[in-house]
């Protein structure tokens, strides 16, 4: 305790220059924990978001045999529709003789034409009025946050009658444990998990170790001179462990506070693709632990360690001797990690790529993480041992005391420049995370469609629809009719298009003229329709012969558009503004998901209550997909507001160290432009020898962690020149910061002890 008071003591009476740095010590740590703190809450938003969506799923009484008991119990039936590319939630309810508690959100069931609906559905109900049929009835009031997963959820709860809802589920209850999946799946969740652990928790480590060495040489010289007043080795470290300690309490309490307000605006903003209640993000008591206790405790354990070179050889320090070289052990992490991530790249050259099991679940994410720290404790021995070569060669005199400062103070590099380093590495890897997503979101299918039934378009909406952005091709369908009585045979549909629509909704056709029915053939397709030429085919009203004419055509793989031996019907023959019954328009766009957000946006606002078909799309994955990728954007800004930060507070405060050697050098002659390059050089090196195995690093992990995914695409190579860009555009912001940390005034008093 003795030391603890002392370490205190000497904080806030040594004069305004520490208490500065103290103050910059606890900034730094503020902003690392309100980083930290915005990671942690991330899986707390999601699992709250899925507990409100299982909380207003019914529960359906059942008798002692098992059956679903009717009697008397309200009614439910829930139906999920595509809005655009957002899904539409409507549950259909009917009041029963039995007392139930309402759904989460609602103070009652809705009667017969009652309506209760979400914020933004009640929004969009003012902007289009058309939507109003998707939910029929009087609008008496707002879904509570209770009954919603998130703020910007489009739902409602549509009050009928027990006659109209004969097919709903009874419910005596909500809240089924057995809901439907939740928004991010275990697999997919613990991907996030791992991303954000390198992409920011990596850099988060090394930016609090950088605030807790600010004035790392001051502060050893001040431990030295204690310890050759008699203090111990131990007390000598806890003196400068009280410090950091107290730096970083005040810190986290400072963060956690400005994660509470960020966590305020930003949820009631909301973020694209993601919007959360501000109680969704509130700090839970693992979170509280992790920062008021986990970030000081990371300080003890770098103020002591900070301090022992001072505690063990003080005259060395009081000297300014030079320091001893990095260990060779510094190099086990990155070589560990190396050896398994060059394994799993190995095995992908190899066509032996292993399949996603347990092992390689635990032994991947170890693998990065060894490498990114890997990467850091070795920046000092490579920088140094370039820096002694280069030192030795150069005939530049800027180049050569640059280099001579690095030989010197090797671990002034990691400071510097492993923040920066690790954020490289890390942006490779939230690039394969996210590769892996689009991957297994993305369409298989090599085109898109959409059917949409004839009878619910008018003419003016049916060519609004077809005019899309997005759309290459649209064809109608006509299903055949049967006299009563007949035979339910299959029979050929008919396919209202040009050639021109024809060939824009195939892959190819050939024989095609426009103006004549003519029987559609494609000869990689079974044949189910056994129609002769000149065969009746009926189309409600349309009666047409079975044509001799053929046109051979290609459909796509894996989804059929047309159907083998239908008829081609000139678009002449269907009069404009006839509606058959069993009839669909059917449009064609490219797979690409921006294309169907496009063409799924348009059908709803052209027309928002026509029901829309989508086969192989589940408009769900598009919500998941925006979700993971906005949080993954999260957590890359936020590694690089980390990264930039620890640079720029690790540069600064070098140069504040260096400036006894600047006066010095400029008293001897030394130009300002000269020595300008030589800040320049220090920063620069260091970068350089960390980013061009960063980046080596970084791809070699962003395959291993493809081939491990159970995805086809291993081999990135369009990341590469954006990675590279990233790299050079990081030296560029390092040079140029650097300039201006050497000035022009020169005081003398800063080497009067030297």
């Amino acid at each position: 305790m003795r030391e603890l008071v002392l370490g205190l003591r000497l904080l806030f009476g040594s004069g305004p220059g520490n208490r500065a740095r103290f103050l910059l010590m606890t900034l730094g740590s503020s902003l690392g924990v309100c980083c930290l703190a915005i990671v942690l809450a991330i899986p707390g938003i999601l699992e709250a978001q899925d507990t409100r969506v299982l909380a207003r799923q019914p529960v359906t009484p059942r008798s002692q045999a098992g059956d679903a008991v009717v009697d008397g119990y309200p009614l439910t039936l829930a139906r999920t529709d595509p809005y655009g590319s957002t899904p539409l939630t409507r549950v259909f309810t009917a009041r029963g003789t039995r007392t139930v508690g309402p759904p989460p959100g609602l103070r009652s069931f809705p009667q017969d034409g009652q309506v209760f609906v979400s914020p933004r559905l009640h929004e969009l109900l003012r902007q289009k009025a058309a939507l109003a049929l998707l939910v029929p009835g009087e609008k008496i009031g707002l879904i509570g946050p209770a009954g919603l997963a998130r703020p910007d959820e489009l739902m409602a709860y549509v009050g009928t009658s027990r006659a109209e809802l004969s097919g709903g589920k009874p419910v005596e209850r909500f809240g089924e444990l057995n809901g439907p999946p939740p928004t991010l799946d275990a697999v997919t969740l613990g991907i996030l998990r791992f991303t954000l652990a390198a992409v920011v928790l990596l850099p988060l480590v090394v930016f609090l170790s950088v605030c807790a060495r600010l004035s790392a040489a001051d502060r050893a010289r001040r431990l030295a001179a204690l310890r050759l007043l008699g203090l111990s080795k131990k007390g000598t470290q806890r003196v400068n462990a009280a410090e950091t300690v107290a730096a970083a309490g005040l810190g986290a309490l400072l963060g956690l506070g400005e994660y509470w307000a960020a966590n305020q605006l930003v949820s009631r903003v909301g973020l694209p693709g993601f919007t959360w209640y501000p109680a969704d993000g509130a700090l839970t008591f693992q979170t509280l632990v992790v920062c008021l206790v986990g970030c000081p405790a990371l300080a003890w354990y770098v103020g002591r360690a900070s301090a022992g070179k001072a505690a063990a050889d003080p005259l060395a320090v009081r000297r300014g001797a030079v320091e001893k070289a990095p260990s060779k052990w510094v190099f086990l992490p990155l070589v560990a990690g190396l050896g398994v991530i060059t394994g799993y790249c190995v095995a992908a050259a190899t066509r032996h790529a292993p399949t996603s099991t347990t092992l390689s679940s635990w032994l991947m994410p170890s693998a990065v993480l060894l490498a990114g720290v890997g990467l850091a404790l070795s920046l000092p021995a490579c920088s140094g041992f370039l820096a002694q070569r280069m030192a030795r060669s150069t005939r530049s005199l800027s180049l050569g005391l640059a280099m001579r400062r690095n030989e010197a103070e090797p671990g002034g590099a990691v400071r510097v420049a492993a923040g920066l380093v690790l954020l490289v590495f890390a942006a490779s890897l939230a690039q394969g995370v996210v590769i892996e997503l689009d991957s297994v979101a993305k369409n298989t299918l090599p085109v898109q469609t959409y059917e949409i039934s004839y009878g619910e378009l008018s003419g003016s909406q049916r060519r609004a629809i077809e005019a899309l952005p997005g759309v290459r091709a649209h064809v109608v369908t006509l299903n055949p009719s049967f006299a009563a009585g007949s035979e339910r045979s299959p029979r050929p549909e008919g396919v209202v298009a040009t050639c021109g629509q024809l060939r824009r909704a195939v892959r190819w056709a050939e024989g095609c003229v426009d103006g004549r029915l003519m029987r559609l053939w494609d000869r990689g397709q079974p044949q189910e329709v056994r129609a002769e030429a000149g065969d009746d085919v009926r189309f409600d009203h349309l009666n047409l012969k079975m044509p001799r004419q053929t046109v051979r055509y290609r459909d796509h793989e894996g989804i059929a558009i047309l159907r083998n031996g239908g008829v081609l019907v000139p678009p002449a023959v269907l009069h404009p503004e006839a509606i058959p019954r069993n009839a669909s328009l059917t449009l064609v766009s490219a797979p690409g998901e921006k294309t169907v957000r496009t063409v799924l946006d348009g059908i709803g606002g052209v027309a928002p209550t026509a029901g829309v078909i989508t086969p192989g799309l589940i408009v769900d994955a598009f919500q998941r997909v925006a979700i993971v990728k906005t949080l993954l954007t999260v957590g890359i800004i936020l590694g690089l507001v980390i990264g930039v930060a620890a640079y720029l507070v690790a540069a600064t405060d070098r140069a504040v160290e260096r400036r006894p050697q600047v006066t010095a050098l400029t008293l001897l002659g030394a130009r300002t432009r000269t020595l300008r390059a030589v800040q320049v050089a220090q920063v620069v090196l260091p970068l350089v020898v960390g980013l061009v195995p960063a980046v080596l690093v970084g791809k070699m992990a962003e395959t291993s962690y493809l081939v491990t995914g159970g995805g086809t695409v291993f081999w990135d190579g369009a990341g590469v020149p954006v990675l590279l860009a990233c790299a050079l555009g990081v030296v560029a912001v390092a040079a140029v910061g650097a300039l201006p940390l050497v000035g022009r005034r020169i005081d003398p008093e800063l080497i009067r002890r030297d």
